[in-house]
């Protein structure tokens, strides 16, 4: 995040102190589709440019890609973003070049060119393709952040017409001691997904579209940099796991009830009536088993 060039920490408003204006704008946000997230915030800044960079800081946005001066495709986000200009993990350059844009230290550094090794690891084992950059910076002398950014498009298959799969974890990390770390995980993922939606000769089609958010803490033993790494990508994997279940057994299974509901004849009626049914069966089995 930056102001007048500085990197900072993730924004963090809270009701006491935000301008009234910005919790306004958020609450409209979080009324509006997700399918046009960049579209509302973009008329949100045309209405409220003073509030340009607490906006962008503060709401999460599908990711973008770029590729740098070697070919190597990354992420954009406003952790790796100087300016106009974005850094490349790989590299470490900006692009468009920046002569005075922020690096993170050398030590930093090298834990950041870690990560992105691991985690494209990661990404061909969980994913089978998409892009992941990991960006690290600074918080104060002793503590640091990290950003672990994954996105994959869908490919169209059947009715599949469109999808995406965006994922963002910053980790915030300060030592508890010389062998001992705090660990702050807060990760959103945000899918999108349109299919085409036939019933007899009508044509239609449906978008499911949102954003989930999670935090975690935790406080690991930590000995060299690698062990940092290797703390991270635990809580990362373990968030995404468990996101991943609670969208395919509650969103998912909610949805597919409630549409399924709709096409059924008797309709939601009908499905209460079996279901009460249902219960009074088992009610029973259960008193014949007791006796």
């Amino acid at each position: 995040l930056r102001s007048g060039g500085a990197l900072l920490p993730p924004l963090q408003p809270t009701l006491a102190m935000a301008d009234p204006q910005l919790l306004a704008a958020l609450d409209l946000m979080r009324r509006m589709p997700p399918s046009r997230c960049e579209t509302s915030l973009e008329e949100l800044v045309d209405l409220v440019p003073h509030l340009t960079d607490d906006l962008l800081n503060t709401i999460d946005q599908p990711l973008q890609t770029a590729k740098d001066a070697q070919g190597n495709a990354y992420l954009l986000c406003d952790y790796n973003r100087d300016g106009d200009s974005y850094r490349s993990p790989w590299t470490n350059e900006y692009d468009p070049p920046l002569s005075d844009g922020v690096l993170p230290s050398p030590k930093l550094r090298a834990m950041e060119t870690l990560a992105n090794d691991i985690f494209e690891g990661y990404r061909e084992m969980y994913y089978e393709g998409g892009i992941s950059s990991v960006y690290f910076w600074d918080l104060d002398e002793s503590s640091f952040a990290a950003c672990v950014l994954v996105k994959k498009d869908a490919e169209e298959k059947k009715k599949l017409e469109a999808g995406n799969w965006d994922a963002i974890h910053v980790v915030e990390v300060r030592p508890l001691g010389p062998k001992r770390a705090a660990y702050k995980l807060t990760t959103t993922i945000m899918l999108r997904i349109k299919t085409g939606h036939a019933v007899g000769v009508h044509e239609g089609e449906m978008n499911l579209s949102g954003s989930l958010t999670r935090q975690k803490e935790e406080e690991l033993a930590v000995g060299d940099v690698a062990s940092h790494v290797a703390n991270m990508g635990r809580m990362v994997e373990e968030m995404e796991n468990r996101m991943r279940d609670t969208l395919q057994s509650i969103y998912f299974g909610k949805t597919k009830s409630v549409v399924n509901g709709l096409y059924q004849s008797g309709g939601a009626e009908a499905n209460k009536k079996k279901d009460m049914l249902a219960q009074a069966l088992m009610a029973e089995m259960g008193k014949r088993n007791a006796d």
